[in-house]
């Protein structure tokens, strides 16, 4: 089977998708909870170049490898605070759709730490994250050539 490769895509389809991730960068919602959040949705997804590029991003901010490894596990661990905790069960369910989920407790538990629009923002990074596992996935693009930008 043949890949579709960066050269192949049509022009201008990441630089669209790299505009709603600055859109989501100028909220005002913490980068390194952000990218908790797309770490855990890489793994729902089993997208292993997102795992890749996430990952090194949270190492590059100081992110601990206990916290790393016990990110799949989080609901029995420790390790997280309330906080992370809320954002990555809205992602969960957001990332695992199905026909019982029920959105209203999480996003009520979500106003507890964030606004309106901060919720709004978080929504969208959700979906979009979503996304890009979807196309990396589709793509396969190939992890471990991830470079953290400084």
């Amino acid at each position: 089977m043949q890949n579709i490769e960066y050269q192949d895509l049509p022009l201008g389809m990441f630089e669209k998708l790299n505009e709603f991730e600055n859109y989501i960068g100028e909220s005002s919602l913490e980068f390194g909870l952000l990218e908790l959040m797309r770490l855990r949705v890489a793994q729902l997804n089993g997208c292993a170049y997102c795992v890749d590029m996430h990952y090194k991003e949270l190492k590059h901010i100081g992110e601990s490898e206990l916290r790393l490894a016990s990110l799949c596990v989080w609901k029995e661990t420790p390790f997280y605070n309330e906080k992370e905790r809320v954002v990555l069960q809205f992602a969960e369910e957001l990332t695992v759709l199905n026909s019982a989920s029920e959105l209203d407790p999480f996003i009520a538990l979500l106003f507890a730490h964030f606004s309106k629009k901060q919720v709004a923002y978080l929504t969208l990074a959700i979906a979009q994250i979503n996304t890009w596992t979807r196309l990396m996935r589709s793509f396969k693009f190939k992890p471990g050539h991830y470079k953290v930008q400084n």
